[in-house]
């Protein structure tokens, strides 16, 4: 049986940074469920950057749908979690029950990817404390009062836990990843 792989996530998340590694993780052997509030058909959005704009904007995305609701995950069943970004996080973090499958990765010091918004999580279980990490580069001073060192590269890796700053360094960042889990969580458990 395959190693399982556990994305949270919600309406508003990036596409590239939920699909992305989706794939590449089912690519490499891995079975990956996508968790989030509810069963439903979520609805992700595109950010782009594009001349004359201070901050990314945002457009509709695709649709995909949620394998299973945060209260039906059972963490011990996945070697790793994916947390993407996009503005899923700023409303995610509030969730009792997502902190409860979040806190138990960081307990069990299991592989964890985060991405852009996404250590807007982690930082709610105070997954940061005295870790590097990078995040969206706006995010810098969230990540710092999170007890973070921030690193504004591609990817950063710090123990089991591998950041990216957005979708353009998905290469960086699932390369450091994939490594994270050829040592920590192999394809069959």
């Amino acid at each position: 049986m395959a190693a399982k792989i556990l994305i949270v996530t919600g309406d508003a998340a990036e596409s590239l940074e939920v699909l992305y590694p989706y794939q590449r993780l089912r690519e490499e052997g891995y079975e990956v469920h996508i968790a989030a509030p509810s069963r439903k058909r979520l609805r992700f959005v595109v950010h782009d950057f594009e001349e004359g704009f201070d901050t990314y904007t945002e457009k509709p995305g695709y649709t995909w749908p949620a394998d299973l609701a945060f209260s039906e995950v059972e963490p011990s069943q996945y070697v790793a979690l994916v947390i993407p970004g996009g503005r899923a996080p700023e409303y995610l973090r509030n969730d009792p029950e997502l902190r409860k499958v979040l806190k138990a990765f960081f307990d069990s010091d299991r592989p964890v990817a985060q991405i852009c918004h996404g250590p807007l999580l982690t930082a709610a279980v105070d997954g940061l404390s005295g870790r590097r990490v990078t995040s969206y580069p706006a995010l810098e001073l969230d990540m710092q009062m999170a007890g973070a060192s921030f690193q504004d590269a591609e990817a950063v890796v710090d123990g089991t836990l591998v950041s990216a700053r957005a979708w353009p360094d998905h290469p960086a960042w699932m390369r450091e990843f994939l490594a994270v889990l050829r040592t920590k969580a192999p394809l069959s458990s």
